[in-house]
């Protein structure tokens, strides 16, 4: 078997608690402990994380992004330990992975256009021209289900299973190897859920594997 595009090793987080007169910590909380995976990337393959509220799921996704410092263990991307890196050289790794948020509406930003918002990636990856990024943009609306005239809009127009598909076409933008989908369906009505699960399902299987690798939380 080829080498892992993605391998946690012991990956932890702890919170100090701090209490009494002097604020010294007290105990601290294990939001994360000792969790390890990889995922394969030439399977184009899609990992679940399963668990209870408050267990520690989104916290191990911010981490593999370094939206989080992890307290310990090894996020190691395409042979690189991410831990390592510095925060110059992490932004430009995360043109390799990107994340779907939990919370569909605020994760855009409301002062941007869906166009803007969907375009923001490849301006900081610096792909393509004005013209290119553009037609990206288009593309990618159509991709996820809907229209090239929505780019004039905003989010606070769209109901929240439209506002979750920009925020795929957001993730898909700059050609990542990996998408980390943090619980992408639990802020969505029912009827809507199993949309958006078929839809990055679709996705992965109209791109050809491997497009990209999957790991929902």
């Amino acid at each position: 078997m080829s080498e892992p595009l993605l391998q946690v090793e012991n990956l932890k987080k702890y919170y100090p608690v701090k209490g009494g007169v002097l604020g010294k910590t007290s105990e601290t909380v294990k939001a994360v402990d000792g969790v390890s995976f990889s995922i394969y990337y030439e399977e184009g393959e899609t990992l679940g994380i399963v668990g209870e509220s408050g267990c520690g799921k989104s916290t191990t996704g911010r981490m593999l992004m370094r939206l989080i410092e992890p307290t310990d263990g090894r996020v190691v991307f395409a042979g690189k330990n991410l831990t390592d890196l510095s925060k110059h050289d992490m932004r430009k790794m995360r043109k390799n992975m990107q994340m779907i948020f939990q919370d569909p509406f605020a994760s855009l930003n409301p002062r941007h256009t869906v166009g803007k918002i969907i375009e923001e990636p490849l301006i900081v990856h610096r792909m393509g021209s004005k013209k290119e990024r553009k037609k990206r943009v288009e593309e990618l609306l159509e991709v996820v289900g809907l229209s090239a005239y929505h780019a004039k809009r905003y989010p606070h127009q769209f109901s929240g299973g439209q506002r979750q598909r920009i925020g795929i076409a957001r993730a898909l933008a700059v050609h990542p190897r990996l998408i980390i989908a943090d619980e992408p369906v639990s802020a969505l009505d029912v009827s809507v859920q199993s949309q958006v699960l078929n839809l990055l399902q679709d996705l992965q299987e109209q791109f050809g594997s491997p497009f990209y690798s999957l790991l929902m939380i």
